[in-house]
């Protein structure tokens, strides 16, 4: 007798890399417990210090949400899928602002837009709607490249862009909407040029600036739908509550590695992202794809849901993913769906409303504090060295100091430092018998954020000289070694 235990990738690395641990059957506290017993790693990412579950982890039985049923021995029988889902992140109600009115198609559009007319659910009214009908997309990277251009080929007569970044050569291998004549220019000019050219009959705005507090709800208003493709917690919660406060539907997309999560949250229909995930995971917990990379295809399929979910909103046919969070692993290629409950008690969509105005979301999301341990506690700053100075350190010997790497092995392959010692951030806490309490410790990753929490953690442990080199590898390649590999 056992039932299964599903395992997402996040935490894969506490259970020695397993999707799915078997357990004997029992309750899901009573299992969730021995889970945290077997593997005391995952202690403090499921369990706050008080022994309740984390509000940023989510566990279903089946398909069921039993989160809520917290503390009333939920029975889990023989057989059954126990599934723990933390943030990484009804009915087709029309949307009243979506009118075909005076909305006409010229003989162009018909010929166009052909194969959507002859398809009833959508036909002339529903192309109507779509031409008369504004999406907001959020970020136009590796989400927003396949949804840009799909919304932008089905006729959607406005789309506006928020980005503010430059297209990079390692977008290239996922962000579709941009090639190699772009390189060096900004993704929203990228993103303009390649939408106009598939459909010259739209209206593109573009936003080179950053979502904050102070613009989210001008910019907002303007649009009958936002899709959500960025990839950070502190925009994630500013889009919902944005959303919420404008009553706008959240089209919600995330992606990492291999899996991916789409949803659409909709307050005045069924749950917000604030329900699904009402605090934030620790920083450092949650790897970005640029820390724990992304399969190139992933971000297509995932945008493409979006897009599609949009769509279905604009003409207002269908079954949106309201209430459902619809799971995807590649590896497996295999769909799972979710059941989200609305979370009656959540601050800005529940009974109660305790958040009525757009919040510091850098301080929310915790994304302000400088140092983060190894298992995801804030600490205070730390001494940083640059690369230039490690490069005078090294030709000097390192006169005493370890410099360690806390990259992943597949990741110090690509190119790595000889004088490196390699210790995975995540190994760290097993290893610290390796490391001299008296030796000065130099601490580098790929950008500078984990090599950040790696420190913070060993200075927590008691290791008082220690210093992140700032900027990592990628700053080591610009600055040190031009002929070194970025990635």
């Amino acid at each position: 007798m056992s039932i299964t235990i599903r395992i997402p990738t996040p935490l894969r690395p506490y259970v020695g890399g397993s999707k799915q641990v078997n357990a004997e059957p029992g309750t899901v506290e009573g299992i969730l417990a021995g889970l945290a017993t077997q593997y005391p790693d995952l202690q403090r990412h499921l369990f706050t210090e008080q022994g309740k579950l984390r509000s940023f982890v989510n566990v279903y039985l089946g398909d069921e949400d039993v989160r809520y049923m917290q503390g009333t021995a939920t029975p889990v029988p023989d057989g059954a899928t126990l599934s723990i889902v933390p943030s990484v992140a009804g009915g087709a109600p029309a949307l009243q602002t979506v009118k075909t009115g005076a909305v006409t198609l010229s003989n162009a559009e018909i010929r166009r837009y052909s194969r959507h007319l002859i398809m009833p659910e959508v036909g002339m009214g529903g192309q109507k709607r779509l031409k008369n009908g504004s999406v907001l997309l959020v970020g136009a990277g590796g989400l927003g490249s396949p949804a840009a251009m799909y919304l932008a080929a089905a006729g959607v007569g406005r789309i506006g862009i928020m980005d503010f970044d430059i297209v990079d050569e390692s977008n290239l291998q996922r962000q579709i909407i941009h090639g190699m004549s772009t390189l060096g220019k900004p993704k929203l000019e990228s993103a303009k040029a390649r939408m106009l050219d598939i459909n010259p009959g739209i209206q593109i705005d573009t936003y080179f600036e950053p979502l904050t507090s102070e613009n989210a709800l001008r910019i907002f208003a303007e649009y009958d739908v936002v899709a959500d493709g960025t990839d950070n917690f502190p925009t994630r919660y500013l889009v919902n509550d944005a959303c919420v406060l404008l009553n706008k539907p959240n089209v919600y997309g995330s992606i990492f590695r291999f899996e991916g999560q789409a949803s659409v949250f909709w307050a005045e229909h069924g749950p917000c992202y604030r329900c699904l995930y009402p605090e934030p995971p620790p920083p450092g917990l949650v790897p970005s794809c640029a820390e724990g990379g992304v399969l190139g295809v992933l971000p297509g399929i995932i945008g493409v849901i979006q897009a599609t979910e949009v769509i279905k909103l604009l003409i207002g046919e269908g079954e949106p993913l309201i209430g459902r969070l619809l799971l995807y692993d590649a590896l497996d290629m295999k769909f799972r769906e979710l059941k989200l409950r609305k979370d009656p008690t959540c601050p800005i969509c529940g009974e109660h409303r305790t958040i009525d105005h757009l919040i510091d979301y850098e301080a929310f999301c915790g994304s302000t504090i400088q140092g983060v341990s190894a298992t995801g506690t804030p600490g205070v700053a730390i001494e940083e060295i640059s690369v230039t100075e490690l490069d005078k350190r090294l030709k000097a010997g390192l006169n005493g100091a370890t410099l360690i790497d806390v990259r992943e092995p597949h990741e110090w392959e690509i190119v790595h430092l000889d004088a490196a010692k390699l210790i995975p951030r995540l190994q760290l806490p097993n290893h610290l018998n390796e490391l001299s309490q008296t030796d000065e410790l130099l601490v580098m990753c790929r950008s500078g954020v984990r090599s950040g929490q790696a420190a913070q953690f060993l200075k927590q442990m008691g290791f008082k000289k220690v210093k992140n080199v700032r900027g990592g590898i990628l700053a080591w390649a610009r600055d040190v070694d031009p002929s070194a590999p970025t990635y």
